[in-house]
This record gives structure tokens, C-alpha cells and sequence, in this order.
């Protein structure tokens, strides 16, 4: 069976993809990859979001496209109740508490979440334990740069093995 030449291979599941990326977020550039070391992931196993992972199958390297991924398709809606509030005297003394620190947080079962302050008030900090881009419409321009077959071990961990 003869192997695809490069300019034959387009996105697909268990493929290695080696993406540049500008996201922007209401018009402001929010991320972008460097352009000298593109964002690597394996396709179709969840890696990225679900709106950018569906909008690259088919793409072949050298490839641009621009990409418009809704809330429900990005990191999800805000949730409202997604909020908390812990005395200021329960975070370690140097802890820089200034609005837009992350924060992580820990449950009874041990599970980590990543919050973020969004204000203090009376010695308690308030806290937005949802994603910062929830609710949130995202423009990505995207363009491939490589892709090539995953291993089997790079698939059995899940993520891509640099060189």
C-alpha cells in the first residue's frame, strides 16, 4: 500500500497536526501561536475545542481558513452559579490577590479547578470559577503547517511526543 505524499494528506482522526493560529475574541487578538513553533495536537481526540477540531478535518498543509466557533462549540456558556467566595484569611500570606489571578482550587474529592478573582470585598475574595472565554464567540484564523500519522504510543498517551 503506497503512503500518501505530504500534499495528498489532509486532516483527519488519530493525525498529528501542527497548527499556527491568531484567535481573537470581540475584535481583540486574544492567543496566537508563534509563528516559528505551531500549536501541535492529535485530531479527533479532544485536544482542542470541539468548533475548531470539526472546522479543520479536510485541510491540507499549507491551507488557511478562517474559523467562527460559538459558545456551545468553544468553552461552553458562563454558568451562573459557576461562582464562590473564600475569606481572604484562608489564602497563604504572599498570595498576590489582585483581580484576575488565577486561583486553583481544590473539591472534597481532590479534583483541581481554576478560578479566577474578580474582586475583594470586606477580606472576602470572589471568585469565577468558569473559563474565562465561556459565553464568549471566538475567531480563529488557522493555517496547517504539517501533519503526519500519529504513533500508536503517541495515541495510547493521548498527546503528541516532541523530537
Amino acid at each position: 500500500m503506497n503512503q500518501p505524499s505530504k500534499s495528498e494528506l489532509t486532516v483527519q482522526d488519530n493525525m498529528v497536526v501542527s497548527m499556527n493560529y491568531v484567535l481573537k475574541v470581540d475584535d481583540e487578538i486574544i492567543d496566537r501561536s508563534e509563528l516559528k513553533k505551531p500549536l501541535q495536537f492529535i485530531q479527533g481526540i479532544g485536544e482542542i475545542i470541539t468548533g475548531l477540531e470539526n472546522a479543520l478535518y479536510g485541510m491540507r498543509i499549507g491551507e488557511e481558513k478562517e474559523v467562527i466557533v460559538s459558545p456551545e462549540d468553544g468553552y461552553g456558556m458562563e454558568d451562573e452559579e459557576a461562582y464562590a467566595d473564600i475569606p481572604v484569611a484562608e489564602f497563604p500570606e504572599d498570595f498576590p490577590l489582585e483581580e484576575g489571578v488565577s486561583v486553583l482550587l481544590r473539591d472534597d474529592e481532590g479534583e483541581e479547578q481554576e478560578a479566577y478573582i474578580i474582586e475583594i470585598i470586606d477580606e472576602v475574595v470572589h471568585l469565577n470559577l468558569n473559563h474565562p472565554l465561556a459565553g464568549k464567540e471566538l475567531f480563529f484564523k488557522v493555517s496547517v503547517e504539517d501533519l503526519r500519522m500519529a504513533s500508536e504510543e503517541e495515541l495510547h498517551h493521548g498527546h503528541v511526543h516532541h523530537n
